[in-house]
């Protein structure tokens, strides 16, 4: 609750809310751990969309929910899309959903006017990409390495050639994620790609006990160094 507007403030085009699953088989120690102590707190699925619904009064930007395919089953397609429509979330990201198996639920987030946000990885092949080039909506999540969530110091050479063979397929904003962690390595990106995506490393910012100061902070390089890649697009 104190975090989201300070993202917000700071310059985030969209903030992704995580709903906590005891298998997080996308994400890095960082998050695992996270969502450990989440639900060791008792935190549920039902509790995240009463949250994102307290948030949706404090912030106008989009609200994307991240979380596994199992909670959403279990909770129930239709009653999930709803809830989330009630709570003002905008989206669904679900690694572990691809787009082969996703036909049922995109039609339900559909219906409810949701963007079910696909991942593509370097390992994509063309096929893989064309699928979901026509079946993610809102933008495509591009993966930039091999592997899980997590900061890392330096980001793939293969990433640029990456992006580019998703670029010829698909007309979706391109956002990178996994392992961006410095306002430099959000610059190479910002050159290559229509957003970035960061996660762990303001997950481990929010862990100082500085009442988040290092996350305000933070933000606001990213977003300075992002404008200085591409002054005129909108914050």
């Amino acid at each position: 609750m104190e975090v989201v507007p300070i993202l917000a403030r700071g310059g985030c085009d969209i903030v992704e809310l995580g709903i906590p699953f005891s298998d997080p088989l996308a994400d890095g120690a960082t998050i695992q751990q996270a969502s450990f102590r989440a639900l060791q707190s008792g935190v549920t699925p039902q509790l995240c969309l009463d949250v994102a619904g307290k948030l949706r009064q404090q912030v106008s930007v989009p609200l994307v929910f991240m979380t596994y395919l199992n909670p959403v089953l279990y909770y129930g397609f239709e009653e999930f899309c709803r809830a989330c429509v009630g709570s003002g979330v905008d989206g669904l990201i679900i690694p572990d959903l691809p787009p082969e198996e996703g036909a049922e639920l995109e039609t339900v987030t559909r219906s409810q006017g949701l963007d079910l946000i696909y991942l593509l990885a370097p390992t994509s092949t063309e096929e893989r990409i064309r699928l979901v080039a026509e079946r993610s909506r809102g933008f495509i999540y591009v993966v930039s390495v091999t592997g899980v969530t997590g900061a890392r110091e330096s980001l793939p050479d293969t990433l640029a050639a990456f992006i580019a063979r998703v670029k010829q397929l698909a007309s979706q904003p391109l956002c990178v994620g996994f392992g961006i962690s410095t306002a430099g390595q959000a610059r190479q990106v910002g050159q290559l790609a229509d957003g970035v995506i960061v996660g762990s490393q303001i997950i481990k910012l929010m862990e100082t006990d500085d009442g988040f100061k290092s996350v305000d902070s933070f933000v606001r390089e990213l977003r300075n160094a992002l404008d200085e890649v591409s002054p005129t697009k909108e914050p």
